[in-house]
């Protein structure tokens, strides 16, 4: 049985638009249902009687599944293609999403919201395993960087107009909110059938699992990790942070122009990824402007600190995309979904637990400069594999 990758033929120009179209689409919805939480907590912790930590858990749950569920993911995308897989991701993304608005108690919130966590994270491998059935080659880099500027105008938008704007058009119900920014994501699965590629059967006996023989597995997904802490982390000690310096009502513009700079990472990147993915200095600059940015958070203050952090958002938003558009770039088609899968699990493992092993140093010392600290040593400890990544494309790997 011949391998889908083998039986495709790119796309002609013409019909680009609409392909890019929909990979913005799904890049959106790789944030929105996470990133809507932290505005409405506060109004679902009244209505449900939340504890502080089950309100966080809100948001940390659904970071911490995306690294859970990146295996059922690639060995989807094994079993059932990258296309079929994004859709059945997706409509997984809605239940879980939807069911949160529909939650009467806490458990069912917090199954839900792993249930939305799961599809999310099954969505993101298959994405950049999308990419080489639908667009030729050269097209990899651009490709990814639209779905990942889908992706991150989605943590803009989702944290942005969800309470001054969708809300009170829905009578300030939490629970109408999330439905209403959960249940388009189905016409989005429906549309992903539109364009006629990638309708071959995948092979009989596919790989799925991490091939950690393989350095980029690793080291792509220590990088990832780098990008993640440094981004979740201050985003989560940003107010102690500022109240420490007795700047906390500061607090609303640093979290405007440090999730801000995110979005204008992602289309410094639809202007440059053909000129910057796949190279090793675009790579290194990112990672240590990424942690300079956090070290100048740490000190200066004011607004001078508030400016390092967004530096830092901005500079770390790049290196995301530039080390999330490497599998498509580096291995074959049939490897992409695997070698993205490893690299999730290991990016969003290091991205929930270093930022939470920084938050007890903090607690332990009293002070939200220890989380930052901890979350830079571990950034300046893997900065070296920038340095020594192998970027030169892969042959194939023998089927598993």
């Amino acid at each position: 049985m011949a391998d889908a990758s083998e039986i495709t033929t790119p796309p002609p120009a013409a019909k680009l638009l609409p392909v890019a179209v929909l990979l913005w689409l799904a890049g959106v919805y790789l944030r929105i249902p996470v990133l809507v939480a932290p505005p409405l907590a506060p109004f679902i912790s009244d209505d449900l009687g939340l504890s502080q930590a089950l309100t966080g858990a809100l948001t940390t749950l659904p970071i911490l599944m995306l690294a859970i569920g990146s295996m059922p993911g690639s060995l989807a995308i094994a079993r059932l293609g990258p296309r079929n897989t994004l859709a059945l991701a997706m409509v997984i993304m809605v239940i879980g999403s939807a069911g949160r608005g529909l939650s009467p108690d806490t458990v069912t919130l917090m199954l839900a919201s792993a249930v939305m966590g799961l599809g999310v994270a099954m969505m993101q491998p298959s994405l950049p395993a999308l990419l080489p059935r639908w667009l030729e080659p050269r097209h990899l880099a651009i490709g990814s960087a639209i779905y990942m500027n889908g992706m991150l105008m989605g943590e803009f938008i989702g944290a942005g107009i969800t309470l001054p704007v969708l809300m009170p058009l829905l009578d300030n119900s939490w629970r109408a909110t999330l439905l209403a920014w959960s249940l388009p994501g189905l016409l989005v699965a429906a549309a992903l059938f539109l364009p006629r590629r990638d309708m071959a059967r995948p092979v009989r006996k596919p790989s799925w699992l991490p091939d950690w023989k393989n350095p980029l597995t690793l080291r792509i997904g220590l990088l990832l990790g780098l990008s993640g802490s440094l981004f979740f982390g201050l985003n989560a000690y940003m107010g102690n942070l500022l109240e420490q310096q007795g700047n906390f009502e500061m607090l609303a513009d640093a979290l405007f122009w440090y999730n801000f700079a995110q979005v204008i990472a992602s289309l410094v990147m639809l202007k440059m990824a053909r000129y910057w993915v796949g190279r090793k200095l675009p790579i290194i600059v990112a990672a240590s402007c990424s942690i300079i940015g956090t070290i100048g958070t740490l000190l200066l203050a004011g607004w001078w600190a508030i400016a390092s952090a967004t530096f830092m958002s901005l500079t770390a938003g790049i290196l995301l995309i530039l080390l999330v558009a490497l599998p498509p770039v580096l291995v074959e088609s049939k490897e992409t979904g695997r070698l993205s899968a490893g690299n999730f699990l290991v990016g969003y493992t290091l991205a929930f637990s270093v930022p939470m092993i920084g938050g007890l140093l903090a607690d332990w010392g009293d002070d939200a400069r220890y989380a930052i600290g901890f979350i830079i040593a571990y950034c300046v400890l893997v900065l070296p594999l920038t340095f020594t990544l192998d970027l030169k494309r892969q042959k194939g790997q023998p089927e598993g």
